[in-house]
């Protein structure tokens, strides 16, 4: 039982029980209470009735059994000192009401009703109905166990009704929790359900409207990325173009490749603001798999620049938490780094570990010069001749897989990138 059920429950059950013994115990007492009056009252009857027929009649105390058709015991003491009817001896209450005194009184655990019958031959005759403590409490232990037992199934039908209502609540709770761990995962397309009460119906309905103003802020967001981008072109032709004019071969080489930088970091730069966010803990793909299709596509342009260029994976697949676009673009723009600082004949290594606990790491390194003694590595900051950017992108993409990326330099020579990804959640 989740926590809100059990704390509802018991809540229910404390009150419940409260309400029901403040409501039962009193009945109860009263019922009793009832029931030996109806005794009493049984048992009074009786004797008045029985004097009077005596009075009437002296002659039927012959025909008195001792007991009364509702349990009362009849006893008819006589002046002579005779007793007629149910055994019982001659009490101080007996000898009191033989006086002319009618009276109840408590005797033996129940109640005797004595009445005096006057004008009896011998003098005055004393009828005595007993009630038994039997009779006194006969009905009320039934009657209690009945009302135990209605207690024990409003008590029960209340734990159902709170049960109900818990899973109903732990059920509306939950749709909530699920659809912010997705948003918070990068699912924007996530949504809830209301149900519940009304205020946890407002809730989802809040999330659902925070969801979709998220996704309207992003694209719009991405859009002006990308259109500003997209404006860049228009000067970055107008470059090349001066480029090209400059009648100087070695400088005109410079600036073009210049331009030609240029221009892939403009490519990226909207490649990167127009493609769809990154997908949420359910992302998956094979590192292998990844690694081996990049590798693949480099290659023609390594060997047109006689770069040797070696891809080390397993032979089987390292599922790491990432889309296969991302995990993509992050080994596009490690190899990319390669070819542009690096001269034309460096060899570079593409290097696939699996980790023991799940994910894994990739480690590119080539045989070039390294990193700048200036450069920050533990930021992978750009020099005076770089952004960055394909190391940006391929930090955020290590850290969006709940990995890292670290830059170092070989030994003797040349750089080290590691990117270590996380398993798929």
């Amino acid at each position: 039982m989740s926590g809100v059920r059990r704390q509802l429950a018991t809540l229910v059950a404390v009150t419940m029980t409260l309400v029901l013994l403040a409501f039962l115990v009193p009945l109860g007492i009263l019922l009793r209470g009832t029931a030996a009056d109806q005794a009493i009252s049984l048992a009074v009857d009786t004797a008045q009735s029985t004097a009077a027929l005596i009075a009437a009649d002296p002659d039927a105390v012959a025909g008195i059994d001792g007991t009364s058709s509702g349990g009362v015991a009849i006893t008819v003491f006589m002046a002579n000192g005779t007793v007629v009817g149910a055994a019982a001896g001659r009490t101080p209450s007996v000898r009191l009401a033989a006086l002319g005194y009618a009276f109840t009184a408590s005797s033996g655990g129940g109640v005797e009703s004595l009445v005096p019958v006057q004008g009896m031959p011998g003098g005055t005759a004393v009828v005595r109905a007993y009630a038994s403590s039997a009779l006194l409490r006969k009905g009320v232990t039934r009657t209690w166990i009945v009302l135990g037992l209605l207690g024990l199934a409003l008590l029960v039908l209340g734990l159902l009704l709170a049960d109900w209502l818990g899973r109903r609540l732990r059920g509306a709770v939950t749709s909530l929790a699920a659809t912010a761990d997705r948003l918070a995962g990068g699912d924007l397309s996530a949504r809830v359900e209301p149900d519940g009460p009304r205020e946890l119906r407002r809730v989802g309905a809040e999330l659902n409207r925070l969801a979709a103003r998220i996704g309207e802020l992003l694209a719009a967001e991405r859009e002006e990325v990308a259109d500003l981008a997209h404006r860049l072109r228009t000067p970055v032709t107008a470059l090349r173009l001066d480029a090209e004019a400059v009648t100087d071969a070695e400088d005109r080489q410079r600036f073009t490749g210049d331009v030609d930088h240029l221009e892939r970091i403009v490519d990226e730069v909207i490649r990167t603001a127009r493609r769809p966010g990154r997908e949420g803990a359910g992302a998956s793909a094979d590192l292998t798999a990844v690694v081996a299709d990049r590798v693949a596509f480099w290659t023609p342009l390594a060997e047109d620049d006689r770069r040797p260029i070696t891809a080390s994976v397993p032979g089987h697949p390292v599922l790491v938490h990432c889309t296969i676009a991302d995990l993509g673009a992050a080994i596009d723009a490690l190899i990319q780094n390669v070819f542009a600082h690096t001269p034309d004949r460096t060899a570079m290594r593409v290097n696939v570990t699996p980790d023991p606990a799940g994910g894994g790491t990739l480690t590119v390194t080539d045989d070039g010069p390294g990193f700048p003694a200036d450069v920050d590595l533990s930021r992978g900051a750009g020099s005076g001749t770089s952004t960055g950017l394909g190391l940006d992108i391929a930090r955020r993409t290590a850290e969006s897989a709940g990995g890292t990326m670290t830059l170092r330099n070989g030994n003797p020579a040349g750089a080290v990138i590691t990117l270590t990804f996380g398993a798929p959640g």
